[in-house]
């Protein structure tokens, strides 16, 4: 418990982490904020039908944040801490406090899950919460299960981002793809206009958890969605995890 609230210090007070907080908790519901005019208007006008899942939607833009959590809590240990020492990285500290790699990572991956998780409740909570002071009685509640499973789908990306980061040890490659892919063009969407087993990638098949109203091109149930998004960050955790032990610090 000491190393994890070591590490739970350790990454909140990185400034960066500090930047996916802000944005993770506030880009949500301002979204919501920002399209309530345009929401209030489809809905009178009835091109607005299906209205069960606004508000858990726009959560989606907001994963900008834990994807930043779940890569600088392990490319701030690859960055060189003096400029006339390029060679100097935080790891080499980390690593003398703590031997023990293994050990190391189960702190981190303790502490990433426990601030993202935080981070997403507080958000889900406010953008519902929003969501419903804005439109009342025409967007249904969602179920618990819903809410539950939007802020598993949060935990999961930031640990997906933790994952790939400990694989590349960049933390500028893994961050631009994944804010890329989830925010300019979607290379996992496209792919599924080629074969249906894309709609199995991790990001695409995640949303099947929480949303219901979504054009999705294959029908996933919102358990097997989550045992196959599991399943992935299982495997590209073990895939770093195994690297981390065997590369040089």
């Amino acid at each position: 418990m000491n190393l994890v609230r070591a590490e739970l210090r350790k990454l909140l007070g990185l400034p960066t982490a500090r930047i996916g907080l802000l944005l993770g908790t506030l880009v949500a519901p301002l979204i919501v904020l920002l399209n309530a005019p345009y929401t209030r208007r489809a809905i009178a006008a009835g091109t607005l039908t299906d209205t069960s899942d606004i508000g858990l939607r726009d959560l989606g833009v907001a994963l900008i944040g834990p994807m930043i959590l779940g890569v600088v809590v392990v490319s701030s240990e690859y960055t060189s801490t003096a400029q006339d020492s390029p060679g100097a990285r935080q790891l080499t500290t980390t690593l003398t406090s703590v031997p023990d790699r293994m050990r190391l990572l189960a702190a981190k991956t303790t502490a990433l899950v426990l601030v993202v998780a935080v981070q997403a409740v507080v958000t889900t909570t406010a953008t519902l919460t929003l969501t419903q002071a804005l439109h009342g009685e025409h967007v249904p509640v969602p179920a618990p299960a819903r809410v539950a499973a939007a802020i598993l789908y949060w935990t999961l990306t930031a640990l997906l981002a933790y994952a790939i980061t400990l694989i590349t040890r960049n933390g500028v490659v893994p961050l631009t793809l994944l804010i890329v892919n989830s925010t300019v063009v979607s290379v996992s969407y496209l792919l599924t206009k080629v074969t249906d087993l894309a709609n199995y990638l991790p990001d695409i098949v995640g949303a099947h958890m929480f949303l219901r109203g979504a054009d999705f091109p294959v029908e996933i149930h919102p358990v097997t969605a989550g045992l196959v998004m599991t399943a992935w960050i299982a495997a590209l955790l073990t895939v770093g995890a195994v690297l981390f032990q065997r590369r040089d610090a």
